[in-house]
């Protein structure tokens, strides 16, 4: 059973011939004005010039292409193709079913434990109430994937009472790594509160409010500005969050702010900072699995900006790409090139790549290989092993999961063409 969509609002295209009328031709207009000085006074023909040269009309948010919704990591297109699946129990969608269903985190009878206030600090010590933060967001997002894949409106209440605990109860987040956890789990939050806003799940319009004041007013101030000298997954975790909360908020400034960090940021985590030009990360002197952490985030900000229209996979001549098969590569047990590699301040000074983690691989992958695979016909034979041994692809607290149920065998062609990547030479 398909969730009943919410019809959405468009904008109304008030000025849409401000926007779309050539420059030329309204100065043109202007020009022949005066002919008409019978029926115009001189005061009305100057208010008239004032508006249609007001500066800040075009960054009007009214003049914006509004968000896709549901528009994350789901479409209903994508649901639909999922739904057909599994009614038809194919194969490898049924298995990662069923491995998503066993989860101890997917029962009915899962219990959110809500905090007035968050501290992680470094490494997760002290540890008050992040790792509750951490499991919550994950099941809410678990349980909001069930219900919207089988209409089973008893998942869509769990999800709604995990997000309305935490929003009802939560203050603050503090601690040294207070940025980061926002990063990673946030984005499961908003994961399963787009889908619930947007495929009717009943939500009520108090608890949406609610939802949305936390983000403003408890995430939003801790990420807004990145963490540039960072190693740099955590800049790749709040990008992903941030982007996420624009959209969910329909707030074109902030996700525009993640897009261009993504793009152009200062810090270790944009792009053209955290992985060179064969693909090495900043962290690959590091170890392994925080290498899969940073990607794994930076491919999540790709899929969600795809949803909108915005290619930031072929940023920087597809470097995404290239850090995947480099880091498959190396954790199948092949050789890489190695560079030393300085952070952008010099902070971190890696000389050579490390083992540690080496052969543990993280449930990043099926996303990723599907754009550069099967929407862009590029081969990434290194990822695409990766994930045919892993599939179906399980889950990890760090990542939002079940990459093979979600992103495998899904079609190619996307609602609209993204606007191209002005860091791409393609």
């Amino acid at each position: 059973m398909r969730p009943q969509a919410r019809s959405q609002s468009s904008h109304s295209g008030a000025h849409d011939f401000l926007k779309t009328t050539p420059p030329a031709f309204r100065m043109g207009w202007l020009m022949l004005a005066p002919t008409f000085s019978t029926v115009l006074s001189r005061s009305l023909l100057t208010l008239l010039a004032l508006f249609l040269f007001a500066p800040s009309l075009p960054a009007d948010d009214a003049l914006e292409k509004p968000f896709v919704h549901p528009g994350l990591l789901h479409t209903e297109d994508e649901l639909d193709f999922i739904r057909a699946k599994l009614a038809q129990q194919e194969e490898p969608w049924q298995s990662a079913w069923q491995n998503m269903q066993e989860s101890p985190d997917a029962s009915l009878s899962y219990k959110p434990q809500p905090r007035a206030d968050v501290v992680r600090g470094a490494r997760a010590r002290p540890d008050i109430g992040s790792s509750d933060f951490t499991r919550d967001g994950g099941a809410a997002y678990l349980h909001a994937l069930q219900w919207a894949l089988t209409g089973e409106k008893d998942h869509a209440r769990k999800a709604i009472e995990i997000i309305d605990a935490w929003s009802a109860t939560l203050e603050t987040i503090k601690g040294h790594d207070a940025r980061l956890l926002i990063g990673m789990d946030g984005i499961d939050y908003l994961n399963a509160a787009e889908l619930l806003r947007h495929l009717g799940g009943d939500w009520p319009d108090e608890g949406q409010a609610r939802f949305e004041q936390m983000l403003r007013e408890v995430f939003y101030p801790v990420i807004e500005d990145f963490h540039p000298s960072a190693n740099g997954n955590w800049d790749a975790s709040m990008i992903q969050t941030m982007m996420a909360m624009g959209i969910f908020l329909d707030d074109r400034p902030m996700f525009d702010r993640a897009v261009t960090y993504y793009r152009e940021g200062e810090g270790n985590g944009a792009i053209g900072n955290y992985l060179n030009e064969i693909g090495q990360c900043q962290e690959s002197g590091r170890d392994q699995l925080h290498v899969q952490m940073g990607l794994g985030y930076l491919g999540v900000a790709c899929e969600i900006a795809w949803k909108q229209g915005v290619d930031l996979y072929a940023a920087h001549d597809n470097r995404l790409a290239l850090g995947f098969e480099y880091s498959a590569k190396y954790n199948l047990g092949e050789e890489v090139p190695y560079r030393r590699f300085r952070s952008i301040d010099g902070r971190y000074d890696y000389e050579e790549l490390s083992s540690k983690g080496r052969g543990r691989f993280r449930p990043i992958y099926e996303r990723v290989l599907h754009h550069y695979r099967d929407r862009r016909g590029l081969e990434l034979p290194w990822s695409e092993r990766v994930a045919r041994e892993q599939r179906p692809e399980g889950s990890h607290s760090q990542h939002v999961s079940w990459g093979t149920l979600t992103a495998f065998g899904q079609e190619t062609s996307p609602a609209s063409q993204p606007e191209p990547d002005p860091s791409s030479k393609e």
